[in-house]
């Protein structure tokens, strides 16, 4: 099994290739590719490379498929013994990431 630990947007995600995640919104437009500098793990098949706290010769490829909005979180606020109520909804902006390949 071959995995690796990535920080993306302060966030740390395990990856693996070939795979899709859903991530915050990055800016790029579908079928760009980026590169995640920051690796913190790497596992191979027999061979764990640690960083500390990130891998500097390590590199993760991986392609912008689609931007999609996140499920909707509705908020609703009222004021005690007053007729004051706020409804109010949101959606975040995600990316779907495809996992390519691993380099280090």
């Amino acid at each position: 099994m071959v995995y690796a630990i990535i920080e993306a947007d302060g966030k740390q995600i395990w990856v693996e290739p070939g795979k899709y995640y859903d991530i915050n919104y990055i800016a790029g437009e579908p079928g760009d590719h980026i590169k995640f500098n920051k690796v913190l793990v790497i596992k191979q098949e027999n061979f764990i490379h640690l960083g500390q706290p990130c891998i500097k010769s390590a590199v993760i490829k991986a392609k912008i498929l689609k931007h999609i909005k996140g499920k909707k979180i509705t908020v609703f606020k009222t004021k005690p013994k007053k007729n004051c109520r706020k409804k109010k909804g949101h959606r975040q902006k995600l990316t779907r990431l495809l996992i390519e390949e691993f380099f280090q």
